[in-house]
């Protein structure tokens, strides 16, 4: 594989105005059909137990989760648009992910007290939804986890909101070709570190 060329890091602009927190709906119910995972009541997952080495039935589960939490990505996106709250977006995770038979991981994971993360601008990571709606220029990243058959399915993606800056639709195409390049360094026998070295 060809090394990419190794960029000076920039930082981006922060958000003018920077985010401030919108409210927070009330926490959205979860049918008592649906299997849910140990932390669901108590928000405590506790230690893991989990062994490294996956079994052929829990790695077909995993890849049935996976294409889940791929699918639901996929429905939220085009709702991303100026003037739709990120309360809405989790609205619309937390009835995709039922509608699969699945659990909304995030929920109660460590108090965490809505269906999905959504990061908006400078927010690194795990935000939660509220009543702020996006902006023309905004960028947010939906992470999207389902509990499905006892396994997690987990993927994330930035969307753009309306026109964005040249910085941040840079941003989003370089991360995704980071991606890509760690997903391709990842395989039996080789060593999990150098997937961190392919993303740096």
């Amino acid at each position: 594989m060809a090394k990419r060329k190794r960029r000076q890091a920039t930082l981006a602009p922060r958000s003018e105005p920077p985010i401030r927190a919108g409210l927070l709906s009330p926490t959205r119910a979860v049918p008592p059909s649906i299997g849910r995972p140990p932390y669901a009541v108590s928000g405590d997952p506790g230690p893991s137990s989990s062994s490294s080495v996956r079994t052929e039935d829990e790695i077909r589960r995993m890849r049935l989760a996976g294409r889940a939490a791929a699918e639901i990505l996929l429905e939220v996106g085009p709702h991303v648009a100026p003037g739709v709250t990120t309360d809405r977006l989790d609205e619309i995770v937390h009835e995709a992910t039922i509608a699969r038979g699945g659990y909304p991981s995030p929920l109660n994971y460590r108090g965490y007290p809505k269906s999905v993360c959504t990061s908006v601008n400078e927010v690194i990571c795990h935000g939660i939804p509220d009543s702020r709606a996006l902006a023309d220029g905004d960028i947010v990243n939906i992470d999207v986890t389902i509990f499905l058959d006892g396994v997690h399915g987990d993927t994330s993606v930035t969307f753009p909101v309306g026109e964005v800056s040249d910085h941040d639709r840079h941003l989003i195409v370089e991360t995704r070709i980071a991606l890509d390049e760690g997903i391709a360094a990842a395989g039996p026998g080789r060593p999990v570190h150098a997937i961190g070295r392919a993303i740096q």
